[in-house]
């Protein structure tokens, strides 16, 4: 029987979890061969300013935290700067409902769309976020934040930006 996961504002007590779970989705990225994502390290500052401001949201299974999401606001939209679900718990809908609870909070909030920036061809980022409604934004469309965003993440480790992309989705209005 499959539990449904309550999401819930996460907790300054519980970075060191996130981190280890982003630490544990991540690993699925050397099955693709970018050991480098795989492998990087958690910036744990960004993790506490995040919590700080109420940013980061965390789907929990009875008393265990299986996935989390965390949000900022860029080019006046909703952004979703990552997501991550433990292993144990893929493929179970928990990273839909906190992409989803991201998209909501951005609509109550009264941005326009939800954004984010993915890998194009991974399975479970680019192709993923399609079915879930994103389409990929041309350049002429990314605004000054979100392509700040991309050329930070261009920096890192691994990160090979022609496999980059930014996604939109429009969120509609509040009934």
């Amino acid at each position: 029987m499959r539990r449904t996961s309550l999401i819930r504002a996460a907790r300054q007590s519980e970075l060191g979890d996130l981190a280890r779970l982003e630490v544990q989705a991540g690993q699925l990225f050397h099955s693709v061969g970018m050991s480098e994502i795989a492998d990087h390290a958690v910036d744990r500052q960004a993790l506490r300013r995040s919590q700080r401001q109420g940013l980061i949201w965390v789907a929990e299974e009875g008393d265990r935290t299986v996935g989390y999401v965390i949000a900022a606001v860029l080019d006046g939209n909703a952004h979703i700067e990552q997501v991550s679900v433990a292993p144990t718990h893929a493929r179970r809908g928990i990273g839909r409902r906190l992409i989803a609870h991201v998209e909501g909070w951005g609509r109550r909030s009264g941005r326009p769309a939800t954004t984010l920036t993915t890998f194009r061809d991974v399975p479970w980022n680019g192709p993923y976020y399609r079915r879930l409604g994103y389409r990929e934004l041309p350049n002429t469309e990314i605004g000054g934040e979100l392509t700040a965003t991309m050329r930070h993440e261009a920096a890192l480790p691994g990160m090979d930006s022609s496999l980059r992309c930014a996604m939109i989705k429009a969120n509609g209005h509040v009934p």
